[in-house]
């Protein structure tokens, strides 16, 4: 299930051939992203980088934090068209299918080169107005996505997805985002604030184990060499689950530490929801759909943590005046 974390399926197969206008397109496209990857993936980081500019550092640029957004969205529209078109080229996902479903078609191919392309122009627009570390930002994010299931390198299928997905919806995309709104790689600036993206990181990645568990027989046959299929799937509940509940230590240690503000605590509100996941996924871990409420809880862990953690900084101001 790659970047999508989603439970569903592929859903742009079936419908990416035919002749549509520009409504059908539009309607294609939007059911090719998913909102949820969006939101889970890159707008709570996005928007944990702007929080902490604005609490901490209390500077925020709302021009750069706009512009930002629309590259954010255009990256996240490439990432799932390159994921959908090549796992449609290589058969990921469609192992067990037993339609014989046509080959995407290359329209989808060059939407995701055109977001991406969008996303590269954005970049550079906001290196000419912030400077060159937005573009290291951008290339290091852009070779992420790119690459996640496209040839040659092909992160996932080389046991460095999780890892990929970490780094970017982690420190690339919350750095970068605070970068913005302070053009400074000072260490006691950006220290803080890489600790504060490893709680995102840390649950993304965390995502991205869980999304692979159900999966686990047609990515082994397709030679999508993850996580899951090195580890094996009951070794992998509890990896996933140890990333989550670390995610949630960083941010316990960062307030006992004065790292971040106290209000950051909300952020283990997704304790219960780690536990829960934990239990089911012991229990369920053979059987695809009973495992659907061990995913669900994990999901729901990582946007209580990430937004409870953002919602700690918008309030610190109003508490500390």
């Amino acid at each position: 299930m790659d970047l999508r974390l989603s439970s569903a399926g592929n859903t742009g197969a079936s419908a990416a051939g035919g002749s549509r206008g520009p409504a059908a397109w539009l309607l294609h496209v939007a059911a090719l992203v998913r909102y949820r990857f969006f939101l889970y993936a890159g707008l709570l980081p996005y928007l944990l980088g702007a929080a902490w500019a604005d609490a901490v550092v209390n500077t925020f640029a709302p021009g750069m934090f706009w512009a930002g957004l629309g590259g954010i969205l255009l990256a996240v529209v490439g990432v799932e068209a390159f994921n959908e078109y090549f796992d449609s080229r290589m058969g990921t996902d469609r192992v067990f299918d037993p339609e014989d479903t046509p080959p995407m078609s290359r329209a989808v191919l060059w939407l995701g080169i055109a977001a991406f392309a969008g996303a590269l122009a954005v970049g550079v627009t906001l290196t000419l107005q912030a400077g060159w570390p937005i573009l290291i930002y951008a290339v290091l994010g852009g070779l992420a996505a790119v690459f996640y299931v496209a040839p040659p390198i092909r992160w996932a299928y080389r046991g460095l997805g999780e890892t990929v997905i970490a780094l970017s919806y982690g420190p690339l995309m919350v750095l970068g985002s605070l970068y913005l709104h302070v053009p400074s790689l000072d260490p006691a600036i950006i220290g803080p604030a890489f600790l504060a993206s490893l709680v995102p990181g840390l649950l993304i990645m965390a995502l991205a184990v869980t999304n692979a568990i159900p999966d686990f027989h047609q990515d082994r046959l397709v030679g999508k060499r993850n996580l899951v299929v090195r580890l094996g799937r009951d070794r992998a509940v509890w990896l996933y689950n140890g990333l989550a509940a670390l995610a949630l230590l960083v941010a316990l240690a960062g307030v006992l530490g004065g790292v971040f503000p106290t209000p950051c605590l909300l952020a283990l509100l997704a304790v219960p929801l780690v536990g829960v996941s934990l239990v089911r996924g012991r229990a369920t871990w053979k059987t695809p759909r009973a495992f659907v409420p061990a995913a669900r809880a994990i999901v729901r862990a990582y946007l209580v943590a990430v937004l409870g953690f953002t919602l700690g900084l918008v309030v610190q101001p109003w508490l500390a005046a």
